[in-house]
């Protein structure tokens, strides 16, 4: 059911309708400042998009840092969501990412933690806010 397509920020189809997922979700849903959700990672990340049946469902991206593997902007449009398409989606980007062999983490919405613990992450930390959001720093925690 789901297919996921890993691109670079150059591949301007791909780039232009994550972007609208985005703005979708996080810019008119979410009502985050458009000026904080596209920054100055996107030539840097490696991005994707997961398709239901060939229609565009989600993104997300994932970026090298000083601290190891962010993965971050996860974001399935409301029509697809509780379907598997988020779970799905992390799953491809770990799998993607845990060849690096580095701190993987993200920071998570609260309304997402779940989402991400059963796909391994554990939250650390206080909560903080960001874009007027609560988040948690959740870190993956690979099982043995």
């Amino acid at each position: 059911m789901f297919t996921v397509k890993s691109f670079n920020f150059h591949e301007k189809e791909y780039a232009a309708l994550a972007f609208s997922i985005r703005d979708k979700v996080f810019v008119q849903e979410q009502k985050v400042d458009r000026e904080e959700e596209y920054d100055s990672h996107e030539e840097e990340s490696r991005h994707y998009l997961i398709y239901a049946d060939g229609v565009a469902a989600g993104t997300a991206r994932w970026r090298k840092t000083d601290n190891g593997i962010k993965l971050e902007r996860f974001a399935i449009l409301p029509e697809f969501r509780k379907q598997g398409a988020g779970i799905t989606l992390v799953k491809t980007v770990l799998a993607d990412v845990l060849v690096f062999n580095k701190t993987i983490y993200l920071n998570s919405q609260v309304t997402a933690m779940n989402l991400y613990r059963r796909a391994g992450f554990k939250e650390e930390g206080d909560l903080f806010y960001e874009a007027n959001i609560p988040h948690y720093k959740m870190t993956y925690q690979p099982t043995s």
